[in-house]
């Protein structure tokens, strides 16, 4: 038998991926605009050719809003991922910390960040130094690049 012992249990990636079902529509509801949608975004952030837009969300372990969570950036060309530690993601902690980031790195290296619709985002529109822009609520594809470089940080803060 030429088979290798691999079972699914092996793969920790194989276990986080979902099937995607054909005919499925997505609907959305319960639409809330917290700031510019990812509508209005330039074309160039799409086309990947430029550096200096980013895609944000944050890393919860445990889902109550007073315990710590890690918010990660990753740039869409390079990949690059700058993970901040958050003491808890209430939205003013969240708007200290991202302003803080841009300071410390500069913010003529963060040309755009797009977020996703949660509440903890709720003031980021107040962020000076970029424009911020959020996706639809229930879509994290349109933040792909960050969802999938946050697949790896789950296996060591796994949910709950």
């Amino acid at each position: 038998d030429q088979r290798l012992a691999i079972r699914n249990s092996d793969l920790p990636a194989k276990l986080r991926r979902r099937v995607k079902r054909p005919g499925t529509k997505h609907h959305r509801i319960n639409k809330k605009n917290l700031g510019h949608s990812i509508e209005e975004r330039p074309t160039v952030v799409q086309a990947r050719q430029e550096l200096g837009h980013w895609e944000s969300d944050l890393v919860k372990g445990k889902r109550v809003e007073s315990e710590p969570a890690l918010m990660t950036l990753t740039e869409r060309v390079s990949r690059l991922e700058i993970i901040v530690k958050l003491p808890n993601y209430h939205a003013d902690t969240c708007l200290k910390a991202l302003q803080n980031t841009l300071y410390d790195y500069g913010t003529e290296y963060f040309k755009t960040i797009t977020f996703d619709n949660g509440a903890e985002f709720s003031s980021l529109s107040q962020v000076a130094g970029t424009d911020i822009y959020f996706a639809h609520p229930y879509s994290p594809w349109e933040r792909g690049t960050n969802e999938n470089t946050n697949g790896p940080l789950r296996e060591f803060f796994p949910k709950g």
